[in-house]
């Protein structure tokens, strides 16, 4: 848990700059030559010659089909049954289950099933990373249009940058698909035949055809619809209507060339349709839709069904849901979406994460500002301990909750029952409710413009959090009591143990080798009373029985049991057999509840020189040495800045006068 600190001497921030600005250039070199792509243009003819022959499956790919080979091209691996992706890797954190659910869902329609039919629903709290996938991934269709194993074509002129594909005669496509293995599907669109019959009287291998790229910004190949006012909302937004000053031009409402093809609809084709808020629309624009998904066509005035092959992918929130959710009409939708669920991450380590990359893109005056190594997990257990369902657990089962979803190992949980808690247990609508990563941006926001530091403590951001709580008016006064007890919880049972640990360790410059020292000690008297032997004093040669009271003060600082210390003892010493047989130290980090034993025992044993050191109230030049050294070791290898580790130590000082 290192410190947030981007401050640092002239010098270091010109030289760091340069080797940065030199690296990036580098990336944008490759990334350009990696990217760099001729335009093609020609015939249908010429396509067919030129083109087609190499790489056939590829040009006749479905929409599904292109998004499934964009994540696989950007990185995709399927490892322990998540997909990883390098789409999201730096911006999307603790909602791998969700990500995971997305890429299954392209996997099958890229494959051919049903599934493909289904509009795709992301449904989710506000701020839990909905909108960002989504990003991502028009993001990741964008780069990917510019690579050779990216390439689309599409009819030059065609609103709806449709495949050449469509081209084909009927009464050709089963010998096209005799001859490069591949089947066609789809119509031209109307613009398309008229184009054809008017322009190039009806010789389909004249019409032109270009490599498209997709661009969101030049509304090719990826569309975004956001709802207005449902009362106003007009269909032409996503299907287009007569364009009158065209009308006078080609005389007749029913010519394509009349009709305005800015639809959203239209953008998206070959690519994806994002729709924003897609449950607040009129329901005439949900079951245009889902027409769309499940025939892959549209049907407007004056015109036959218009061929659109689009992914549509929407979000909504958890109110607008569950508001359709008790309208029984509604029911048919329903079952024409795929519904993945984007809650908020569980695991502190993962939500800290998100602030820190909040924090990276947040101005200058915010970034420089130093945050001490356990801002960001405090706040970020405090908010996951406000996502858990409310209920009559006792404050040391959420506590152990927050642990195990951190994958962390916690006293009396195996992995097999830490995997219930979290794949099992965990109730439908944790996760779903609860602190967003923007209420804490927020609080420490406000904690920066409060302060005239440079520099906030741990303690700093808690009472901001407190004090955001108790300042916001749409949280009810039951909701807000509760989560200021969270706060204190996040207090007493995380930060006061993570601060302990630091200055205790910096405190004791050997203070590793002491606890190695102190565990190989233990591990000694243990084996002795399992064997039922006697040890041998290394100075007097003096045989004597295990030390019982030793052992006892050690295991008590993790609450092991009198009825349960035999089977703890049995545990570690199988494990350090099992780590002695594969060659292995068996260390501070092979037994997680021992080290934390170790460490308290050892910090038990050392409070009184704590105590001497940081609360002497006119130190001689001895103990200010003492202080200063712990000062700057909490700075130089934990984190801190000068006025963080002074408050961390006045902090523990405080902690050790109320013990």
């Amino acid at each position: 848990m290192s410190g947030v600190n981007v401050t640092t001497n002239r010098e270091e921030i010109s030289a760091g700059d340069v080797d940065r600005r030199a690296h990036f250039l580098d990336r944008l070199v490759a990334f350009t030559q990696e990217h760099r792509v001729g335009h093609w243009s020609g015939t249908f003819s010429q396509f067919i010659e030129q083109v087609l022959p190499a790489a056939p499956c590829q040009l006749a790919r479905s929409s599904h089909q292109y998004i499934w080979d964009m994540i696989r091209w950007s990185g995709y691996e399927d490892e322990d049954g998540h997909f990883r992706c390098r789409l999201f890797a730096d911006e999307l954190f603790g909602v791998e289950d969700a990500i995971d659910r997305v890429a299954a869902y392209f996997k099958a329609a890229a494959a051919g099933s049903e599934v493909g039919r289904r509009l795709l629903l992301l449904l989710g709290p506000p701020s839990g990373g909905k909108s960002t996938l989504v990003i991502l991934l028009k993001r990741g269709l964008e780069e990917y249009s510019y690579t050779e194993a990216g390439a689309l074509y599409g009819i030059a002129g065609c609103p709806v940058h449709e495949s050449p594909l469509h081209l084909v005669p009927h009464t050709m496509r089963a010998g096209f698909r005799d001859t490069y293995g591949v089947e066609v599907s789809g119509e031209a669109c109307p613009h398309c035949r008229a184009r054809l019959e008017q322009q190039y009287g009806g010789d389909f291998l004249r019409m032109p055809v270009e490599r498209i790229y997709i661009s969101e910004a030049g509304r090719s190949g990826i569309g975004t619809y956001a709802p207005h006012d449902p009362t106003t909302a007009d269909l032409a937004d996503l299907v287009g209507s007569v364009d009158l000053s065209k009308v006078a031009e080609y005389g007749d409402e029913g010519d394509p060339r009349a009709w305005s093809w800015s639809g959203a609809v239209y953008a998206a084709s070959r690519g994806m349709l994002e729709m924003i808020e897609i449950l607040k629309v009129k329901r005439e624009f949900l079951y245009l839709l889902l027409t769309l998904t499940q025939e892959k066509n549209v049907k407007v005035s004056r015109f036959p069904l218009i061929f659109l092959d689009e992914t549509i992918l929407a979000h909504t929130n958890l109110a607008e849901f569950r508001k359709f959710l008790q309208e029984s009409e509604n029911e048919a939708l329903l079952d024409r979406m795929v519904i993945v669920q984007v809650p908020y991450t569980l695991n502190y380590r993962e939500e800290a994460r998100i602030y820190h990359k909040l924090i990276l893109s947040a101005a200058p005056a915010f970034r420089d500002v130093h945050l001490d190594p356990h801002v960001l997990h405090a706040a970020a257990v405090f908010a996951i301990l406000s996502r858990m369902q409310e209920g009559e657990e006792k404050e040391a089962e959420l506590v152990k909750k927050v642990r195990i979803y951190a994958d962390e190992e916690v006293e009396g949980v195996n992995r097999a029952e830490a995997k219930r808690v979290k794949d099992r247990e965990k109730a439908p609508d944790e996760g779903l409710a609860g602190v967003s990563p923007r209420f804490v941006i927020n609080a420490l926001s406000n904690a920066i413009i409060a302060s005239n530091q440079r520099s906030l403590s741990t303690m700093d951001v808690l009472l901001a959090l407190k004090d955001g709580i108790e300042n916001d008016a749409r949280i009810e006064a039951k909701r807000k009591r509760k989560w200021v007890d969270y706060l204190v919880l996040t207090r007493k049972d995380f930060y006061n143990r993570w601060v302990k640990e630091d200055v205790h360790k910096a405190l004791f410059v050997s203070f590793e080798q002491e606890a190695q020292d102190l565990l190989n000690k233990y591990l000694d008297e243990v084996e002795a009373m399992l064997d039922n032997r006697q040890i041998k004093d290394p100075i007097t040669s003096e045989e004597r029985r295990p030390d019982e009271r030793f052992l006892r003060a050690v295991e008590e600082k993790i609450h092991i049991s009198d009825s349960g210390k035999q089977s703890f003892r049995q545990e570690v010493v199988r494990k350090a057999m099992g780590a002695y047989k594969r060659g292995e130290k068996f260390g501070l980090g092979s037994h997680i509840q021992l080290n934390d034993a170790v460490q308290q025992y050892l910090f038990e044993q050392r409070r009184d020189v704590l105590r001497l050191v940081s609360s002497a109230k006119r130190p001689d030049e001895e103990v200010k040495a003492k202080i200063s050294a712990v000062e700057q070791r909490l700075v130089d290898e934990y984190g801190y800045d000068s006025h963080s580790a002074r408050e961390a130590l006045n902090y523990v000082t405080t902690l050790l006068a109320q013990e």
